[in-house]
């Protein structure tokens, strides 16, 4: 007996010896932007790789990738990241370099008309498309030979989204809205949840004002959202897990989200100044509970806290609404990312990897 188990133990020694001697070889972070095409915009792709981190200055953000690297090892898995109503992929970068680290490619599409260069679709317009961007923004991994050496399974892919993005995130996981839906939350919620129904474009300040803007507002919110009853909905089979950050979950038939069409979990701020948690992150706890577990409550956190590298120089009222509270602490952040990154490696069935991206299977 002993003779016939030699063959067997050997194996998973050298196994063992090579998993060891794969440990030393890190993985990076390697960055390829495939260019806008018309009607789409840029998507930026980050993915494991060999090659030697580099510094790199993307607008006032310092970053560590490697820009056009080979692509090697990783878990075969992809995670689709959407960022905030006129933001940038660049504020998400910490957590997608989290997910390379375990083994991920992340795409993060700029999407059209919303984002830090152009607001001029920001609200339902674009709300309405950015599932299909998302949807897109698969197809274009698949069609690039360039990551063909990560083997990724596209049948299993996973979606995170902050604030707009997690409105998407909702859509992805099987949720519905209207604009009309939205109107009537306003109607009934405006002067409590003033920021989320309309945006930037005016604050209450508590003085003898507010009155007439909370009646010009419900009068505009009116106008341009009562009458548009259509469902929003996209179906995307290939995505199979999803995590809402802080969304924008007002607009949404809470019922469609009792049952979701893949696992989804919600991380969740307690200090959202732009889109409290009453009537965003909570209510949609509420709609579907254990079927939508809160995946990460930030106690302290407000709306940006997800947002790493913060974006600097914030004022006025922008400040106001993504900076941190008081007494959030930014140094719990990584453990933050590791724990959606758990959740993705659970969900999707990818192999789990060490840190720095070495496959850690026994």
């Amino acid at each position: 007996m002993p003779l016939l188990r030699l063959p067997r133990i050997a194996r998973r020694l050298l196994g063992l010896a090579a998993l060891l001697g794969g440990l030393g070889a890190q993985a990076t972070t390697g960055l390829i932007v495939l260019p806008a095409t018309e009607g789409r915009g840029p998507l930026t792709v980050v993915y494991p790789t060999q090659a030697p981190a580099q510094t790199l200055q993307r607008g006032p953000f310092t970053l560590r990738a490697t820009p056009d690297a080979p692509p090697a090892g990783g878990n075969h898995r992809l995670v689709v990241l959407s960022h905030g109503s006129g933001g940038s992929v660049w504020p998400h970068f910490d957590l997608a370099q989290t997910l390379v680290a375990a083994g991920f490619t992340v795409a993060m599409p700029l999407h059209a008309g919303d984002n830090f260069e152009n607001t001029g679709d920001v609200g339902p317009v674009s709300w309405a498309r950015r599932p299909q961007e998302v949807s897109q923004a698969i197809d274009r991994v698949a069609a690039d030979l360039r990551f063909a050496p990560l083997q990724l399974d596209l049948r299993r892919v996973g979606m995170y989204g902050m604030s707009a993005g997690g409105l998407t995130a909702l859509v992805l996981a099987g949720g519905r809205w209207s604009p009309a839906q939205l109107a009537r939350h306003c109607e009934a919620h405006i002067e409590q949840d003033f920021a989320a129904c309309v945006g930037l474009s005016m604050e209450l300040s508590g003085g003898p004002l507010d009155g007439a803007r909370i009646a010009l507002a419900r009068r505009v919110i009116h106008a341009r959202l009562g009458d548009d009853t259509a469902w929003r909905e996209w179906q995307e089979p290939r995505i199979a897990a999803v995590v809402a950050a802080v969304p924008m979950a007002a607009p949404f038939d809470m019922a469609s989200l009792a049952r979701p069409r893949v696992p989804f979990a919600l991380v969740r701020a307690e200090h959202d100044a732009w889109l409290r948690p009453r009537w965003h992150s909570d209510a949609v706890h509420a709609a579907c509970a254990a079927r939508c577990p809160i995946l990460v409550d930030m106690r302290d956190g407000g709306h940006g806290s997800t947002l790493s590298p913060a974006a600097p120089g914030l004022s006025g009222q922008l400040a106001r609404l993504l900076a941190d509270p008081p007494g959030f602490d930014r140094s719990t952040l990584p453990a933050v990312f590791e724990r959606i990154s758990d959740y993705f490696t659970e969900q999707l069935g990818a192999v789990r990897m060490a840190r720095g991206g070495t496959d850690a299977r026994p």
